[in-house]
């Protein structure tokens, strides 16, 4: 006897709430009521690789984690400083790993034997980076990605 009138019951409240409007919602309980907001994303900590080699400082040669997102971390001698230059990129939507377009004019000056290699991911992209300093260009590049990549000696 007693479930019959349940579902009568239920059935009148699921169909009196199906015909409200979405803004019949009672003042103070729109959480209550409406859908739930949509879940943040989960995204993981930006994890890089850099290997520098021959920059003409001892103690910036070498293979360093970076770890960015939430506390800077890692091998990286300087991950804090590392990690904001990598949040101005970001911000400003820029990719300082994109390479030197084939197309572009660069001045044919030589800034000495440092290379650079840089692995991982950033903003949810695989990096796989080469930096030089074989030209002005690259020496550009170079510099535009420090303290990532170390101050060399020419």
């Amino acid at each position: 006897m007693l479930r019959p009138l349940l579902l009568a019951t239920f059935a009148t409240v699921t169909s009196f709430a199906t015909a409200l409007p979405a803004t019949a919602t009672p003042a103070g309980a729109a959480g209550v009521f409406g859908p739930l907001p949509p879940l943040p994303l989960l995204s993981s900590p930006d994890t890089l690789t850099v290997s520098i080699e021959r920059s003409g400082h001892a103690d910036a040669d070498g293979t360093f984690e970076l770890e960015c997102g939430g506390t800077p971390g890692g091998t990286h001698p300087v991950a804090e400083k590392a990690c904001k230059r990598l949040d101005q990129f970001a911000q400003a939507g820029e990719n300082p790993f994109a390479p030197v377009p084939e197309d572009r004019m660069c001045t044919q000056q030589h800034g000495g034997p440092a290379t650079a290699h840089i692995t991982g991911s950033w903003r949810g992209r695989t990096i796989d980076a080469h930096f030089s300093r074989a030209d002005g260009c690259e020496i550009d590049r170079w510099e535009n990605l420090r303290p990532v990549l170390p101050r060399v000696k020419g």
